[in-house]
């Protein structure tokens, strides 16, 4: 009998099988045998089960082992595919670099090289193109000085001629010279106007336009500028009229400045390509949205028109139809630019129809604000010729034959006039003298007229400080309101500007005209 119960059927299978092979049955009896077959059989389980274990450790290692194999091989295809990409769009931005990869799909460390060196060219590019932008503002700002100095260096001498033109008019020449007189005062306007062409042109190369929005009476300012307008188109024959829509709104507000500079060039160019005709200026109602009127501005002319193949070219810049017209008829081809350039800045344009022979019309449209001003009109303060008669004003201007003409115009109303040659004089009359206003020049030797009127605001806050100048930058006119100038009159110097300039300034209330 086997002992504590353990029979051969008990047995793992291998021992089994063994002792049905090699034990007799008889030893199955032996008390003694039966201890050690009990060990053995202990054994078989025990390697059984350390091999169930290691094989199932082994299944489960190999199922992980598929499942990385099969992750890396999925996000290899999908890296394979992003540099075939990569490397497609490299050669749409840059066809014949392509070859330096070789065709080797999976080289992406000649791909990430490529990449740095187009990173290093982009920052080399970009510094260049630093040093470009500055050298351009540097260049722009040399242009910009350049025109400037330019600028005071023409109107310095064109003050002289057309002061002394006006002097010369008001003393009573002979019937003869009048003649002589008109026609040097028109050829010096003249000038002026082309200087006042090429200046504006820059600045709005620049950038530096600022359009105002004030109000004003858009019907006054028609008529003023038809009757401005009058004496030219009387020269060359013409019937200048003006006509109105009564729909178009009284007061509105915008630009006075810059719409009348448009009104004139346009007037002006009719004016000079019609003898013996007609000017129409006219302003019609579009349309009218909230309190903004779409007004339609239109000047129409009866005289040598233009072709059809012209049409674009006249605003293109220091552009003429045809080169005799510059010979015969003058102007520096930058008006209907300026006016063009204007205009898309205000979100407009020019548009023209002509016929050669037989006149044009230009015509633009303008979105303007209708205003709130009080329809009743101040009464105009009249100027009177004594206005000025006993005030005390200090003329700083370091050019003699300017210094000789603005003193006699002055002395001409009367005023009391003293005199400087640079700001540091001006300086040191004004600390040891009272005065009513000082007419300061604003580049001169020793002290400019920036520096000297700084330095007068220190211990003067009271005397009116009025600029004469030939810039007519923005930053300049910055300049004199940051430092207390009260007002400013370019060269080359109207004797009615500075007048009214004047008499604005002394006596605030009413109008001037």
């Amino acid at each position: 009998m086997m002992n504590e119960g353990r029979s051969k059927e008990n047995f793992h299978k291998l021992l089994k099988k063994q002792i049905s092979k090699k034990l007799p049955e008889k030893y199955l009896e032996d008390p003694e045998l039966m201890p050690f077959l009990s060990l053995v059989n202990d054994y078989y389980e025990t390697v059984e089960k350390d091999r169930n274990l290691s094989d199932h450790a082994f299944a489960i290692s190999e199922r992980e082992y598929q499942e990385v194999v099969t992750d890396i091989s999925a996000k290899n295809k999908i890296m394979q595919q992003a540099i075939q990409q990569l490397k497609e769009a490299i050669s749409a931005l840059q066809p014949a670099e392509l070859s330096v990869f070789d065709n080797k799909i999976d080289d992406i460390s000649h791909i990430i090289s490529y990449l740095m060196g187009l990173i290093q060219q982009s920052k080399e590019l970009e510094q260049k193109l630093i040093e470009a932008k500055e050298s351009a503002e540097s260049a722009s700002k040399v242009k910009s000085d350049f025109l400037s100095v330019m600028s005071h260096e023409i109107r310095t001498p064109l003050n002289a001629i057309i002061g002394y033109i006006h002097l010369m008019i008001q003393e009573d020449p002979l019937p003869s010279q009048i003649n002589y007189l008109n026609i040097l005062q028109v050829s010096a306007r003249n000038l002026m106007s082309l200087i006042n062409d090429v200046l504006d042109f820059s600045k709005i190369e620049e950038g530096k336009i600022i359009f105002a929005n004030s109000d004003f009476d858009l019907r006054k300012l028609m008529n003023d500028i038809r009757l401005s307008n009058k004496i030219r188109a009387d020269e060359n024959c013409n019937v200048i009229k003006l006509m109105i829509d009564e729909e178009v709104p009284s007061y509105v507000k915008g630009d006075i400045t810059r719409l009348t500079q448009i009104l004139n060039n346009l007037i002006s160019n009719a004016i000079k390509f019609t003898k013996n005709g007609r000017v129409t200026i006219e302003l019609q109602l579009k349309s009218r949205f909230e309190n903004r009127s779409e007004i339609v501005f239109s000047i129409k002319d009866t005289g040598i028109g233009i072709s059809k193949e012209s049409q674009e070219l006249i605003f293109e810049r220091f552009t003429q139809e045809h080169s005799y017209i510059t010979r015969e008829y003058g102007g520096s081809g930058l008006g209907l630019t300026i006016i063009r350039k204007l205009l898309n800045m205000m979100d407009s344009d020019i548009y023209v129809e002509s016929e050669q022979g037989k006149g044009s019309e230009f015509y633009f449209t303008l979105w303007l604000e209708e205003s709130n001003v009080v329809t009743e009109i101040a009464p105009q303060r009249v100027i009177a010729g004594d206005m000025l008669a006993g005030k005390r004003v200090l003329l700083v201007e370091d050019v003699d034959f300017n210094l000789l003409l603005a003193t006699k115009i002055l002395e001409r109303w009367q005023i009391v006039v003293s005199v400087a040659k640079n700001g540091l004089q001006a300086l040191e009359l004004a600390r040891n003298n009272e005065y009513d206003m000082i007419l300061m020049d604003v580049q001169m030797p020793v002290m400019d007229g920036i520096s000297a009127s700084r330095e007068i605001r220190q211990f003067n806050k009271d005397v009116y400080i009025v600029a004469l100048t030939a810039s007519t930058s923005n930053a300049m006119q910055e300049k004199f309101n940051k430092i207390g100038i009260n007002g400013y009159v370019y060269k080359p110097i109207d004797p009615d500007l500075l007048y009214k300039t004047m008499v604005r300034l002394f006596f605030k209330n009413g109008d001037i005209i």
